[in-house]
């Protein structure tokens, strides 16, 4: 999910400092890791440097953005889960967290165990898209013509294992179609082509449909959290379109590794959330799409449970494989 740097850290540098009241807190004035197992400049990692600016000007301490690509994030987790549990070391990641484990025959991690969740930093609303020239209105024409095609209407994702690929997994399983699953080397190549298209169908983050649409380029169908985008408020959802269970977005976290200090994570938590009610922020990610959420440590370890187990029935189901 592309986001804009500048908008998304504006603001973050003119933060008064003010003396760390970390140490008492059960965090030491040593510098704090973020580790993002994504490259640099991807949304998440635009994300995590927006919240670690904002940390590091509350608490006059080093906050460290470290990049650890490769394996679908799992390179990064596996570092995380094995650093040391003083709070000093972070994960900032995204739900495909919790649907590797799932698609991988090994994993470096384990979800649950490994880790201490701190916080849901914010969410990104996937909306489904169909290339005009499919000539589907809404989303009972587009399963329709779905049947009616039998398997022949290809749709788009950034890869195998992506949260785009599953939520259409997700979407074909409750609606009873069949699709043809057309992946690609990331985000770019696939959307090019859906625009242009080459395939027909494919599920996009709600910031990067909405311009397309608006020049009759996609047609957007539904939304595919749990409420109407703010960026489409006259767009349903797929259950308000008659496909409840199907709900899919991407989610945002913070984590620690497990054993990591009720003390130090409770302070993480509360600072996050304090930094995701200052409107400057707030506006700079519903500009990109994204809902600053927050909420408690229980909150985030409830999602990460729900989660683990809806995308471990849907890869079972449709046989997905990663390897």
């Amino acid at each position: 999910m592309k986001l804009d740097r500048r908008t998304l850290l504006v603001g973050s540098a003119t933060l008064a400092f003010a003396p760390s009241a970390a140490r008492a807190q059960g965090l030491s004035a040593n510098p704090i890791t973020i580790v993002v197992p994504f490259t640099p400049g991807t949304g998440i990692d635009i994300l995590a440097r927006a919240v670690g600016d904002r940390l590091r000007a509350r608490w006059n301490q080093p906050v460290v953005i470290d990049n650890k690509p490769g394996a679908s994030g799992n390179i990064g987790a596996q570092a995380v889960a094995r650093a040391t549990a003083d709070g000093h070391t972070l994960l900032m990641t995204v739900n495909a967290f919790v649907m590797n484990p799932h698609l991988y025959k090994q994993v470096p991690y384990d979800p649950v165990a490994n880790f201490a969740p701190i916080i849901e930093v914010a969410t990104g609303d996937l909306v489904l898209v169909a290339h005009p020239s499919l000539n589907v209105a809404d989303m009972r024409a587009l399963v329709a013509a779905a049947k009616a095609a039998d398997g022949k209407i290809d749709y788009a994702s950034p890869g195998i294992g992506t949260p785009q690929h599953l939520a259409m997994e997700l979407f074909k399983q409750k609606a009873g179609v069949s699709l043809n699953h057309v992946p690609y080397r990331g985000s770019a190549g696939a959307v090019q082509d859906v625009v242009a298209g080459h395939v027909k169908v494919m599920f996009m983050p709600v910031h990067t449909a909405l311009p397309f649409a608006r020049n009759g380029q996609v047609k957007v169908l539904a939304i595919g959290g749990a409420k109407r985008s703010p960026q489409a408020p006259d767009v349903p959802t797929l259950a308000e379109a008659g496909f409840p269970g199907a709900e899919v977005d991407l989610w945002y976290g913070m984590l620690a590794p497990s054993g990591t200090p009720p003390a130090a994570v409770a302070k993480l938590n509360a600072e996050v959330n304090e930094i995701l009610r200052e409107p400057a922020l707030v506006e700079a990610l519903r500009a990109q799409g994204l809902v600053a959420i927050g909420g408690t440590p229980a909150d985030f370890a409830k999602l990460i449970a729900a989660d683990l187990a809806k995308w471990g029935a849907v890869v079972k189901a449709a046989n997905i494989s990663a390897d």
